[in-house]
Order: C-alpha cells, then sequence, then structure tokens
C-alpha cells in the first residue's frame, strides 16, 4: 500500500458517512455503560447499598447525566478535541504536540511532557484490556434475563464473541466502522426509545437535569460518596478513547454523532432506568434490560452483545493508534504496522497489539467471570489517563494557544475538580483488582522508558568511538580506499561521524562504492512533515552525499519512494538501484555495569531482537539490503 499520508488527495467520505463509521468506532465504549453503570450505584460493594429511594435514583441520574456533560461534552468534545497534532489525537501526541510548540517558542524540551505522555499512553494499553472484557460479559449476561437456561454459557459465548471481533480488525477501522456503524445507530436509537418509554410513565425523573439533585444526593448520601462516585464514572469511561481516535474519523464527524445521537440516547437511557427502579426497585439485577417488554429482552440481548463487541473497537483503535506514534517516536522499538486507509492516515492495524489484547480479554474473562466482578478492575486506569490529559492540556493551553496562566490554570482547575474525586474514589479498587491495570500500565511504561534509556547510551556509546566523516573524505582524496561502481546507502544518525555499517564494510570488504549516501531519518513531533522541509541534501565531495528525510510520527517511512521524489533532479539519484546498508548489532553488558543497569539493558537487548527488520519498517527492496552484525557492549 501507498504511504497514506499521500492519500489526503483521494476522494474523502461525506460528513454523514464519516459519523456512522465513527458511531460503529469511537462511542460503543461509552454506549455500552448503561449495561451495568447505574446499576452499580446502588450495588452492594461489600457494604450497605445506597437506600433506593425515588431522591436517591434521580440524584445518581443526575450525577451521571452531568458528569456526561462536563467530562465528555465540555473537556473532551468542545475543548480537548481542538488540541489536534495536525489531524492526530490521543495523549501521546498530544504530549508532542506540546513538545514542539516548547521548542518553537525557544524552551527546552520538557522531558517531564513526555514522561506524562507515556504514563497516559500506558495507561490506555490497561484499558484496552479490561473494556472489552466487561463491556462483552456485561451483554451476553443479559441471557440470564431473556434465557435463563443459558446462562451457563456466559463465559464460553464472550470468549467466542471476543475472538470475532479480534479477528476481524485486520480489515482496519474503516471498513469495520462503516459495518458497525448502522448498529451502533440502531443501539443508540434502542437506548433512547428504552429510556424514553420509562420517562414518560415517571416524568418526574426530568428533575435529574438539574445539578442541585444530585449535589444533594451526594450530601445526603456522604457515607457512601466513593463507590457512588466511582460507579458514576464508569459512565464516562469511554471519554479518553474519543481523544485517542481523533486521527481515525477527525473532530467534526465525532462532534456531531455525539450531540446528535450519542448524548441523547445515553441520557435519555440513564433517566429510563432511574424510572423503573422508582416503582420496581427488583429490577436492579439488570435494570438495563427490565426496561424492555418482555417480548423484546431476547433480540435486546442479541443487540447489546453486538453493541459489546462493537464498543471495544473505541480502545482497541486507540491502542493501535498509540503504538504507531510510539514507534515513530522512538519510545519503543519497531512493530509491524498495516496502514488499512487510502484517505486516512489515522488508520492503522497493528498485528502484535492485536494478539496481545485478544489473549489478555479472554485470560480476564475466564478469570472473573462477570461484569460485577471486573468492575473492580476497571475505572482507575482511565481517570488516571483523564487527570494526566488535564495537565498536560494546561502546558498545551499555555505553548500551544498562548493562554495566560490565570485562563489556562482556570480551566484546568475545573477539569481536575471533577476528575480528582473521582480519582479518588476509584483508588479504592485497587485492593478489589484495580491493581491489575496499574501493573500492566506499569509495566508498559517501563519498557518504553528502558527503550528510550538504552537508545540514548547506545548512541552515547557509538559516537564515542565514532569516526569523523572529514577523516572518511580525507582517505578517500588520498585515494587510500578502493571504489566500485554503483551507490550504497548508509542509515546514518544526525552528527558527522561515519556509521557502523560503513566502517564495517571498509573492515572486511576493504571497498566503497563510488556513491556513498549517508541517510538520517527523522522522526519529527507532529503527524506529517512539511513538503518544504520533508528533505535535505548536501554534497560532501568525493562521491559522499549526506541525506535527511523527515517523516512524521504518523506517515510511513518509505525510504526509497522519498529519496525517489524528495531529492532535486540535479542528485540523479535512483534508489531501486541502490545497495542498502545496515547494522544488526548485538549487545554485551560492560563490566562495570550496575545490576540495575545489567537488568535494563538485557531487557532492552529482548526488545531490540524482537523488534521488526528495518528492511520491511523503511519499506527497503529485500534483495537490495545487506545487514552487517556487529558486538556492542554497553
Amino acid at each position: 500500500m501507498n504511504n497514506p499520508s499521500a492519500g489526503h488527495a483521494g476522494r474523502q467520505p461525506s460528513l454523514a458517512a464519516a459519523t456512522l463509521a465513527a458511531l460503529g468506532i469511537v462511542f460503543g465504549d461509552i454506549g455500552t455503560s448503561p449495561l451495568y453503570a447505574f446499576r452499580e450505584c446502588f450495588a452492594p460493594h461489600g457494604i450497605d447499598p445506597t437506600p433506593l429511594t425515588k431522591g436517591n435514583l434521580v440524584g445518581a441520574a443526575s450525577l451521571i447525566v452531568w458528569a456526561l456533560i462536563l467530562v465528555v461534552s465540555v473537556k473532551y468534545v468542545l475543548i480537548i478535541l481542538r488540541l489536534d497534532n495536525r489531524g492526530e489525537g490521543g495523549i501521546l501526541a498530544l504530549s508532542a504536540l506540546i513538545r514542539s510548540a516548547a521548542r518553537r517558542l525557544g524552551g527546552k524540551d520538557p522531558k517531564m511532557i513526555l514522561l506524562l505522555g507515556l504514563a497516559g499512553s500506558s495507561l490506555i494499553y490497561a484499558d484496552g484490556m479490561i473494556t472489552p472484557s466487561i463491556s462483552v460479559l456485561s451483554a451476553v449476561e443479559g441471557l440470564s434475563v431473556s434465557a435463563p437456561q443459558l446462562s451457563n454459557y456466559v463465559v464460553p459465548l464472550a470468549v467466542v464473541i471476543l475472538v470475532g471481533m479480534f479477528s476481524i480488525q485486520r480489515h482496519g477501522t474503516g471498513r469495520v466502522g462503516i459495518l458497525f456503524g448502522p448498529i451502533v445507530l440502531l443501539w443508540f436509537l434502542t437506548l433512547g426509545a428504552l429510556g424514553l418509554r420509562g420517562v414518560i410513565a415517571h416524568p418526574e425523573v426530568l428533575s435529574a437535569i438539574s445539578p442541585t439533585a444530585g449535589i444533594t444526593f451526594l450530601i445526603r448520601e456522604w457515607h457512601h460518596a466513593f463507590p457512588l462516585l466511582a460507579a458514576v464514572f464508569l459512565a464516562v469511561t469511554g471519554g479518553e478513547a474519543l481523544y485517542a481516535d481523533l486521527g481515525h474519523f477527525g473532530t467534526r464527524s465525532i462532534r456531531v454523532g455525539w450531540f446528535a445521537v450519542v448524548l441523547p440516547g445515553l441520557v435519555l437511557n440513564y433517566l429510563g432506568q432511574a424510572a423503573l427502579l422508582s416503582y420496581d426497585p427488583s429490577a436492579l439485577r439488570a435494570p438495563f434490560f427490565l426496561l424492555a417488554p418482555e417480548m423484546l429482552r431476547f433480540p435486546l440481548t442479541i443487540l447489546a452483545t453486538a453493541a459489546a463487541a462493537i464498543a471495544s473497537q473505541a480502545l482497541i483503535s486507540g491502542a493501535f493508534s498509540l503504538t504507531t506514534q510510539a514507534v515513530q517516536l522512538g519510545c519503543l522499538p519497531r512493530v509491524k504496522i498495516r496502514y488499512t486507509s487510502d484517505h486516512s492516515a489515522g488508520q492503522v492495524y497493528v498485528p502484535s497489539i492485536n494478539r496481545f489484547l485478544l489473549v489478555a480479554c479472554i485470560v480476564l474473562v475466564v478469570s472473573f467471570k462477570s461484569s460485577t466482578a471486573l468492575a473492580g478492575a476497571y475505572g482507575i486506569a482511565i481517570v488516571l489517563t483523564m487527570t494526566i490529559t488535564s495537565f498536560l492540556f494546561y502546558s498545551a493551553a499555555r505553548a500551544v494557544w498562548g493562554w495566560t496562566k490565570l485562563k489556562a490554570g482556570a480551566v484546568t482547575g475545573l477539569f481536575l475538580a471533577i476528575e480528582i474525586p473521582f480519582l479518588a474514589a476509584n483508588s479504592l479498587k485497587i485492593i478489589h483488582g484495580g491493581w491489575l491495570p496499574l501493573v500492566v500500565a506499569g509495566s508498559a511504561m517501563g519498557l518504553m522508558v528502558t527503550w528510550i534509556w538504552g537508545r540514548a547510551r547506545l548512541y552515547k556509546r557509538l559516537s564515542r568511538e565514532a569516526l569523523p566523516v572529514d577523516a572518511l573524505l580525507a582517505d578517500l582524496k588520498r585515494g587510500s580506499i578502493h571504489r566500485v561502481h554503483g551507490t550504497a546507502v548508509y542509515m546514518s544518525g544526525r552528527g558527522d561521524t561515519v556509521p557502523t555499517a560503513l566502517l564495517h564494510n571498509l573492515k572486511h570488504n576493504q571497498v566503497l562504492h563510488e556513491k556513498v549516501v549517508l541517510l538520517h531519518v527523522d522522526t519529527l513531533d507532529q503527524p506529517y512533515a512539511y513538503p518544504c522541509a520533508c528533505a535535505k541534501h548536501e554534497d560532501l565531495g568525493s562521491g559522499l552525499h549526506r541525506v535527511s528525510l523527515s517523516f512524521g510520527f504518523a506517515e510511513t517511512p518509505d525510504v526509497p519512494e522519498a529519496l525517489k521524489t524528495r531529492l532535486p533532479e540535479e542528485v540523479k539519484f535512483h534508489p531501486g538501484k541502490a545497495t542498502y546498508f545496515l547494522g544488526r548489532e548485538s549487545y554485551g553488558v560492560g563490566k562495570n555495569a550496575s545490576a540495575l543497569d545489567r537488568i535494563r539493558l538485557a531487557v532492552f537487548a529482548v526488545m531490540a531482537r524482537n523488534a521488526s527488520p528495518a528492511t520491511a519498517y523503511f519499506r527497503l527492496p529485500p534483495g537490495r539490503v545487506v545487514e552487517l552484525g556487529a558486538q556492542i557492549t554497553l
């Protein structure tokens, strides 16, 4: 497939088609929260449950409605989505945007911003394991209401659905979204219709639209506040996914889908559940399914199961996007990435991440066996990610938008005033399973930090022993190096040193091509490189050329194509006829390394060995690649 960044010239889908596809990908996570969120507000949680009085039911509905308004509508849809990094979204793209803006303004590269971005990205990986599991389990559990005789098959059915769902990821989020979009549209219309049925029967629940109902409820039930807020937060868990999936469909389609379809359906359904429980408290076992007439409950279970499977798309596709960005920014080793769209460069598929998430989801479903048990592990990773996004927003508002400290601080303070109570409430889940996503996120961040540290250590080691290019030029001018016909391309760093692969070629073969290109590939802190600055060429003399190619972190680094199209005509370089020399290093640990460094270097070496070959990553013709091995002691 061609570089998708060039696909912007292709035919763009209409707003209606993009919105429908966005419904099938972006909103599935938040759209399935009604399956369990309201029920969890009054679940026992190991203590006396919140009383099921009419006032409490209205208060819980009010908290959920206003959480949707303030956290999702205001923070994410209206404000955070504006912070796109040339079309790409997500916490890692946001941190890259801040760092780029800071450097552009003449400031230092804020390393803490990168660490916050890595932490948020790691938490999204953890959430990508739990969201599919709890969504599918909660939907299939509807069988206990509509077909009790099948209740023993909940876990096997959930596993089968997960396998099928991850199996279709290779077709790309665009095609999956078009397939899923109509189903999710029907789902949200069903949510609204079921809720409206309950509201019409008991219109007094409309008082939940007033924020005072929620505030009064929290004050009255203060001793249940933490479990309540943790349950309320389940209703907004898909908010961060909206931002992570920005590059797949764009701001406009996400906003239209949210305000026209998703928000009305969610609000009506939560109000409808409150209305149902106000006159039938026994419906707490499954308020969502019991909203429907008995004859429609089995079809509703099927629809809910389909919607739950689709719900996982938001986090799965978000994990794909984050992985691509992390690889391009040098935070993870190279992995196989497939671009699945000709018109949207943000639509990617990462097979290794897909396999990892599938296995993790199956293990969680088999281990926890119910959505109620899994709810204990759900929420903490997402609320931490949202809090990190709020801190990053302050820096972004200052560096990117030029806001004053007062203005940026006021808006950030509003975000944190809502999220910190949610964070405190979800922290109680740590001992009840919340430790799991934290361990996963900590492991993922540890790997990313280790990779960055190892690469920096390797670069320092190579730079210390590298031969200056000027010394090579001097030898070439003296004629002491034998030259052969052809062109050789050596991957090079930023500095004025000779690549290790070139030195090894001289050492073993004692010849050099008549034309040598020292090629440096630079990944920018933005999704796409500017056309005017995507290639630089310098003729060093004696047949040596220094070339620098710049790619955005959302682009495919197709080196031969870039050498062919980006360099000036006078260079007359034919990349298809060149020989590409790559270094393949193995790593040893120095005698003076500390115990901690030995562990980190061992992990770095394993990651390096399992990275995808540079040949595939840079789109080099396999038949024209020569790899030269080297043992490097770090």
